[in-house]
């Protein structure tokens, strides 16, 4: 078992997102906790400067990108691994320019005309499924017992795509979705987490799992979002124990630590 999963640590510069909208909208907030994830085990940052949580607002590319621009440009000064999480294609195509290490996509970059762009750049895509097929996450009735397949038929057509594109397929990387994103029933959630495997297996490709403070864990437990960190890490532990290769948090330090004292309780002394 790969105990090293890399980190992405989310970074939210927007008004609006479910955990902690409007605390680093500000330049300066979202570089100085960029810096604090980096330091507490993110290998990249997951930048979003637009929400996608069911009442998000929406905003212009060029508002997005505005928000984006200092910070990438501090962290690239800092040496640190950036990610851009938007499904806007002008936003995308900055990224691309900028030549991001990742760039990563709810709706799995659903436009063809991007393609040639993608095919010409380097940065690694995380190729994302939800069941709303554009647009931030919306309330959909999703039955669980038909999400699995749901996914599989997804990434069988969307990976063909970008392949046919002369998208190398060792830039892509799988996120099944999580939460809203799979539908209005926890148990969705739990149905993927728990067929991870089969997923890897399906398509031999890396797998991404982002379940960080989701809604369907908190309504598990019956937490607010500031209250959700140990279901987190419990779902994140489990994601990597079903083979997770990446996996997207709010919280790097508690992953991190989490993953250190697994590592040491399974391995067998040899000395």
């Amino acid at each position: 078992m790969d105990w090293s999963p890399a980190i992405l640590g989310i970074l939210n510069i927007t008004e609006d997102s479910f955990s902690d909208g409007g605390l680093y909208l500000a330049s300066d907030s979202a570089i100085a906790h960029a810096k604090r994830l980096a330091a507490d085990g993110a290998s990249a940052l997951d930048l979003g400067a637009a929400a996608s949580n069911p009442e998000a607002r929406q905003i212009s590319p060029e508002t997005e990108i505005a928000r984006l621009k200092p910070v990438v440009a501090a962290l690239k000064r800092e040496g640190i691994a950036v990610s851009i999480d938007s499904f806007s294609p002008e936003v995308q195509r900055w990224a691309l320019a900028e030549d991001v290490a990742y760039v990563n996509d709810i709706h799995g970059f659903p436009d063809p005309a991007l393609y040639p762009v993608i095919a010409a750049a380097q940065s690694r895509l995380i190729v994302m499924h939800s069941v709303q097929e554009r647009g931030c996450a919306t309330r959909v009735s999703v039955a669980p017992e038909q999400v699995f397949d749901r996914i599989l038929r997804f990434f069988e057509g969307r990976v063909a795509a970008l392949e046919e594109a002369g998208i190398t397929r060792s830039r892509l990387i799988l996120d099944p979705g999580m939460g809203f994103f799979l539908g209005s029933s926890p148990e969705a959630s739990f149905v993927v987490l728990r067929r991870l495997q089969e997923l890897k297996q399906a398509f031999g490709l890396s797998v991404l799992i982002s379940v960080s403070r989701k809604s369907f864990l908190r309504k598990i437990t019956g937490r607010a979002v500031t209250e959700a960190g140990s279901a987190t890490l419990a779902a994140e532990l489990f994601a990597v124990f079903q083979g997770a290769d990446y996996i997207r948090t709010h919280d790097p330090a508690a992953l991190s630590d989490g993953l250190a004292v697994w590592k040491a309780a399974t391995t067998r002394n040899t000395a």
